[in-house]
Order: structure tokens, then sequence, then C-alpha cells
């Protein structure tokens, strides 16, 4: 999806209000102050909330436009703002907890990807600290759920639909269209699901050790056929 764009990015603010995600990684980041990082922040509403609660934060994305829209947010001078790829990120700093949200795990779309943001991950790492994100599970229904699903975002102004485009595999591509006031907006996304034992031994390749794997942001336990989601918390492997 081209968050690159201005309209893009504001619609996606619009659209994707704090919810039980965010306060699952809050609850992660626990009360006392520590070092977060959050890879694809977006919009930085995650980060901001950080900030909030005294963590010092660094929130990274790769689309200038997302990175804007956060600097506009309460405390988000109190977060240091990364224009970078998570493939890419570096810094000498090392983070207590580090973070990806919003499904960006599954734009990770190549092992080498993924292995690449997870090597990130693990050398950005405080020796007891540790990484969380999470991936919808593959055995959901996502084809039928995605394909032609139309709503209408807070304000009212603006319609999104979803047309799955092709899905093969691991993958799933779709067209999201935005129908405003005054024009039409399209993007086109390629998801990848893959599955838990998949996941689990792509982190392990990359030196962490999975701490638990969660089914739902209350932290009920991953059930394979009826979860939703994948969230994994994963520590680095102890010798």
């Amino acid at each position: 999806m081209d968050y690159q764009d201005a309209r893009i990015a504001a619609i996606y603010e619009g659209a994707n209000p704090r919810a039980q995600d965010a306060e699952f990684y809050l609850f992660l980041a626990g009360p006392h102050s520590c070092a977060v990082l959050d890879l694809g922040c977006g919009t930085g509403t995650l980060c901001c909330a950080l900030a909030e609660r005294g963590h010092h934060v660094t929130g990274v994305d790769p689309a200038a436009a997302m990175l804007a829209i956060a600097r506009t947010k309460p405390y988000s001078e109190r977060v240091e703002w990364v224009e970078s790829s998570a493939q890419t990120y570096g810094s000498n700093r090392r983070f207590d907890l580090i973070v990806m949200t919003g499904h960006t795990f599954q734009v990770l779309l190549s092992d080498d990807d993924a292995l690449a943001v997870l090597d990130t991950l693990r050398r950005h790492l405080k020796e007891h600290g540790r990484i969380a994100f999470e991936t919808r599970n593959p055995r959901i229904d996502w084809i039928s759920e995605w394909n032609e699903r139309r709503r209408t975002l807070p304000g009212g102004e603006i319609v999104e639909t979803l047309k799955v485009t092709a899905a093969s595999g691991e993958f799933i591509s779709f067209e999201t269209s935005y129908r405003l006031p005054d024009a039409t907006l399209s993007t086109n996304s390629t998801l990848r699901f893959p599955t838990p034992e998949h996941v689990q031994s792509l982190i392990k390749r990359t030196g962490l050790t999975v701490q638990d794997v969660f089914g739902d942001w209350s932290g009920g336990p991953f059930e394979p056929k009826r979860s939703r989601e994948m969230i994994f918390v994963a520590e680095i492997s102890r010798k």
C-alpha cells in the first residue's frame, strides 16, 4: 500500500484509531520506563502512547508521509523518529522491547526479507529484552472476509472497498479503493500468511527463542483452528 502518498497516509490515520493491539503492546512495555523500538510505526499512535507513559521511544517507518502525521501528535516531541526500512535500520542503541505492529510482518514477502528484519530485531535487543509482533492466522478464510468488503470510515465521507485480485499459496493480493467526495484513490497490496511453525523456524534461525504465542489481544492462547492472530513474543536464545 502506498503510504508515501500524503492523502493515503491521512486516510490510514483516520481508519486506524488506537485499539486493543496498542493496549497489548503497552502492557508488554510495563509500568516502568524502558527503551522501546517500534519498527513500522506508521502514524505513531503506539509510539506516542508509550512516550506518554514515560518510555524512551524510537519510531521507525519507511514512509515520510506517515512520519509527518506522527510528528503532529501529543507527546511526539518525546519520540525519536527515523525514516528507514526495517531491513536497513541501524543504531548504536539497544532496546528493552522491540515491536512490529499493524501486521507489518506480513509485508515481508520472502524468507530473506523476514530474516533480515528479525536480524535487525536481534541486533538491537538488550540481553534480557523481548521482541513482539503479530501476523494473521493463515487458517482463517481471509479471502472470503476481504473480497468486496465495504465500510464507511469514521467521519462518514470516505467509503473503503477491498477486492481480492490474486491468491496463491501463502500470498493474497488485493486492491483497496477509497471513494472520497471529490475523487477515488486506489492502492494495491500483497501480504504473506506464513504458518506458525514457519514463523517460529525463522525466529529460531536468527538466534531468538519464542517465549509465547498468543491468539488474541487479551493474551489468550493461540488455537490453530480458531485464533485470528498469531502474536509472537521472543527473547535472545540462551546457550
